[in-house]
């Protein structure tokens, strides 16, 4: 297929990375793989080896760094460090569009905005290996227009989502998908653990607990229409069964002896639920617990 002159100037706008952890290393590899001339810096230079051995440009500093490209995606331990490495430098980032990957709160990625006109703050919902394919995803908040015109660019990470103005909305959309991954983990590991105290081997477990959590997402769709519809009708089951279920769990767990924290923790929230009135309704009232107004 012939590239039109469009596509080649897409795929040859300059592009800067600059924090070479595992994730850095595998985002200035996606740009290089896409044709981008891309540009690196890192405090420690090694780490960016293997880079220019495959055509990246290591800069001696973090202003040459940030002026050689005009997109400058920065992936650091955290914002202090971005502060750290580009505070000194926003004369070099003036006309330049930042996109901070570091993960961090939304009010830090609020700050962030102060070291530059054109600035982008993303989320990466994925790990190294799959960076440049269709199943990473990033989010990303921010300048409208930036990411309009660098969203070919972002595109060769991964499947990139713009969710608005607000700076601090993809980092909110980070920590609350992270929450998602952590409930549900500490879910199948207490019930690994739960099983395993019968001689189950939590591989024996594990296609039984993955297809309850697709089922489980059915529940998730459902919920989300209540919840923004602000009511609760117990299309499948009211918390007072939620509740009597959960207290089976918590009475396995102390029998087997496997901690109890965890089934506790939840039978509290639908505890405090019930105790607020929302007697009769679904899982999907424990959100006012969340909110805090239960």
């Amino acid at each position: 297929m012939n590239e039109t002159p469009h596509t080649t100037e897409l795929r040859s706008e300059p592009v800067t990375v600059i924090g070479l952890g595992l994730m850095g290393q595998a985002l200035a590899a996606a740009f290089l793989a896409a044709g981008h001339p891309t540009t690196v810096w890192n405090r420690s230079s090694g780490k960016a080896a293997e880079l220019v051995a495959a055509g990246a440009v290591l800069a001696p500093s973090p202003d040459a760094a940030v002026r050689a490209g005009s997109l400058v995606v920065v992936c650091l331990s955290d914002a202090a460090a971005v502060h750290d490495v580009l505070g000194p430098h926003r004369d070099a980032l003036a006309g330049r569009t930042l996109v901070n990957l570091t993960s961090g709160t939304s009010e830090e990625a609020r700050e962030l905005t102060a070291l530059t006109t054109s600035y982008l703050d993303g989320a990466i919902m994925a790990v190294p290996e799959v960076i440049g394919r269709p199943e990473a995803f990033l989010l990303f908040s921010g300048e409208r227009e930036a990411f309009d015109r660098h969203r070919a660019a972002l595109q060769r990470l991964g499947t990139a989502t713009y969710f608005g103005e607000d700076p601090g909305l993809a980092a909110l959309y980070d920590v609350a998908l992270l929450g998602l991954m952590w409930g549900t983990l500490n879910a199948f590991l207490h019930g690994a653990a739960l099983l395993g105290s019968a001689k189950v081997d939590a591989s024996a477990f594990a296609p039984f607990a993955t297809r309850w959590v697709g089922s489980v997402t059915e529940f998730i769709t459902a919920y989300a229409g209540q919840i923004d519809r602000g009511a609760y009708p117990p299309e499948d089951a009211t918390v007072e069964t939620h509740l009597a279920t959960m207290k089976y769990l918590v009475r396995e767990s102390a029998a087997a002896g496997i901690d109890t924290d965890w089934p506790a923790r939840i039978q509290a929230l639908a505890e405090r639920a019930l105790a607020a009135g929302h007697e009769g309704t679904s899982y999907a009232s424990l959100i006012e617990v969340f909110r805090g107004r239960a």
